[in-house]
């Protein structure tokens, strides 16, 4: 067996602002393994200062990887407890080789074209009215839940946004989530909550900083509307660590991106928490090729949620892969007579 990895770098089709900054480009490295005729291929992404395996020897475990690759998936995904997008792209490069089509990972009705996963539309921050413009795209595109990033512009505008969709639909009829990631001070988050319940939410995504788990605890014990937390799991690498976080925080929601937490048993080992403290969760991408969503998308559909997923993140790039996702009133498919065009 032999393997090799190639950098590519992702291009933003418009700047995509979060409250950590305006993204353009998105790095990510393709894990190939070869044995004999059969190929498999994986993808390790970071998000530059989240992703926990952002370290200058990032490439250089990467090679390590290669050098090693004939120890198999379970060595190497412990040996790379540090390195959890990593850990996710050799998981996926070796269920790849192991399938007699190396981008059908995970067979099921999906894959079949059979059947859909509900996913929510992504509002990206920015002036009120690109955001507002955004919005009645997602709308008009059959989305029926929409997730907007807050916490970069004016509260108030934010506020502003979130009336103007009440006004014109209800909580039946549209599902509002948000995403702070992080931007609220705790100081003003219980009141910014209290401000935003008015408008009828689905959740809101980590209001404070991660690390703060005595505040993150009392706010998910007051808090007017349910929180779910995301960054709050980068970074514990340990099941009792999962469990202490869970324990101690009693959120609402969990939010699951592979890349982040461990690859798909990493999430797993989160998702079997979750369910022994009866947390909601659901999956969602960390901005990867349509390479790691599609390998995402299939792992998400075997879990039988039926929570709207983070899974329509294609689209965001001039660079990306022709693949057989399709984006279709509010759902992704797999429409497995299209073909993949990935040449790197």
């Amino acid at each position: 067996m032999q393997a090799k990895y190639n950098k590519y770098i992702l291009n933003f089709k418009r700047p995509s602002g979060t409250s950590r900054g305006v993204l353009t480009t998105k790095e990510t490295w393709f894990l190939q393994i070869a044995d004999g005729n059969r190929t498999g291929i994986g993808e390790c992404g970071i998000l530059r200062s989240l992703s926990i395996d952002d370290r200058p020897d990032y490439e250089e475990k990467l090679k390590w990887v290669c050098a090693n690759i004939n120890t198999g998936p379970e060595f190497l995904w412990q040996e790379l407890n540090e390195y959890p997008s990593i850990q996710f792209g050799v998981e996926m490069a070796f269920k790849s080789l192991d399938s007699d089509n190396k981008f059908e990972l995970f067979p099921s009705e999906f894959t079949r074209g059979k059947a859909s996963i509900p996913i929510n539309g992504l509002i990206w921050m920015g002036d009120k009215p690109f955001m507002k413009k955004q919005i009645s795209e997602k709308i008009e595109a059959g989305f029926d839940c929409i997730k907007m990033k807050i916490g970069a512009i004016d509260f108030e505008t934010e506020l502003d946004l979130l009336k103007y969709i009440r006004r014109e639909f209800t909580s039946e009829e549209i599902e509002l989530r948000v995403d702070a990631n992080g931007a609220f001070s705790t100081a003003d988050a219980l009141e910014k909550l209290k401000q935003l319940s008015e408008f009828n939410l689905h959740s809101i995504e980590q209001p404070i900083k991660q690390g703060q788990r005595e505040q993150m605890a009392e706010l998910c014990r007051k808090t007017p509307l349910p929180i779910a937390l995301d960054e709050e799991l980068i970074g514990a690498f340990e099941i009792d660590e999962k469990e202490k976080i869970l324990d101690q925080i009693r959120p609402q929601y969990l939010i699951f991106k592979p890349s982040l937490i461990g690859g798909f048993k990493g999430t797993q080992q989160w998702i079997d928490l979750a369910e022994k403290y009866n947390t909601g969760w659901w999956v969602t991408s960390a901005l990867e090729s349509n390479v790691g969503l599609n390998a995402i998308a299939q792992w998400t559909y075997t879990k039988n949620t039926k929570m709207p997923q983070g899974l329509g993140t294609g689209s965001l790039y001039t660079n990306n892969f022709e693949s057989p996702l399709e984006v279709k009133q509010g759902q992704i498919f797999y429409n497995p007579i299209r073909n993949w065009d990935f040449n790197i």
